[in-house]
């Protein structure tokens, strides 16, 4: 019989959602940023941190891109590690990452725990002007996380249910989305976030950028923020608008339990 991997009667893992407006191209001040926000978590018990896409480069869908892209066993992925370590925390965050087994660039997350334990995840499904300069990634990432068996998702996967369908046959207890979606669809973002949860009964924790682009010779974009929390039962229970804030909420792990069993759509189960 299949177990949740946070099993019920535990303790309840706590999660921020660090909602940030991005300097694109500037990863030394998105750094200085993220520090900033996981040192005021430190005391409020977070287990995870989870700041939006390209929260430590920014993007634009040009050759300037490339200049700000990090390696990933680079000097500003160690000094983010040795953020997650000293505030106690596993962090994700996503950057332009100047892959060092190709010629190739991609929109990553890194998944650091306080250990110093690095995961890597490639976004798979590029929107628009990434397809023009990134290469999609090719594998799915599960990662085990205080939530329990997590999924990382990278913004426009939300759309595609058959990257929803293959997480939940892994059974994963949740989802860790990053997002940078524009403001003028941010409806489609929550809607999508809340899907998400319900068809697979699991949580899920999307953080968005917030703020807005400003490059020259770039289009301007308004960013939605709007990230939040969102219940197995699809209920958002946590929530932002376009604010530059930290959402906190406890995930419990009885609530897991209890809608899995009352939602029986995992293999096996229905």
């Amino acid at each position: 019989m299949w177990r949740a991997a946070v099993a019920p009667g535990m303790s309840a893992p706590t999660v921020a959602a660090c909602q940030i407006a991005v300097a694109d191209l500037d990863p030394a001040a998105n750094l200085a940023t993220i520090g900033e926000r996981l040192a005021a978590v430190d005391s409020a018990g977070v287990d995870v941190a989870v700041f939006p896409e390209y929260a430590l480069t920014g993007f634009v869908a040009d050759d300037r891109v490339y200049a700000a892209a990090l390696d990933r066993d680079g000097a500003i992925l160690d000094r983010l590690a040795a953020a997650a370590a000293e505030h106690d925390v596993a962090v994700l965050a996503g950057y332009i990452e100047d892959a060092p087994d190709s010629d190739a660039y991609h929109n990553t997350v890194v998944y650091v725990t306080p250990g110093g334990e690095r995961t890597h995840y490639r976004k798979r499904h590029l929107w628009a002007g990434e397809q023009d300069a990134l290469t999609p990634g090719t594998e799915p990432v599960i990662v085990d996380t205080p939530v329990g068996r997590t999924g990382l998702v990278t913004c426009y996967d939300l759309n595609f249910v058959a990257v929803s369908a293959a997480f939940t046959r892994e059974r994963v207890d949740a989802l860790f989305v990053v997002g940078a979606w524009p403001g003028t669809y941010s409806e489609n973002w929550r809607l999508l976030l809340r899907a998400r949860a319900l068809d697979g009964v699991r949580w899920v924790v999307g953080c968005g950028r917030t703020g807005r682009r400003t490059i020259p010779d770039a289009p301007v974009v308004e960013y939605a923020g709007r990230s939040a929390v969102v219940r197995p039962d699809g209920v958002v229970c946590q929530a932002l608008n376009r604010g530059q804030r930290t959402l906190t909420a406890t995930l419990d792990p009885d609530v897991l339990a209890e809608q899995r069993a009352f939602i029986p759509v995992l293999p096996g189960e229905a």
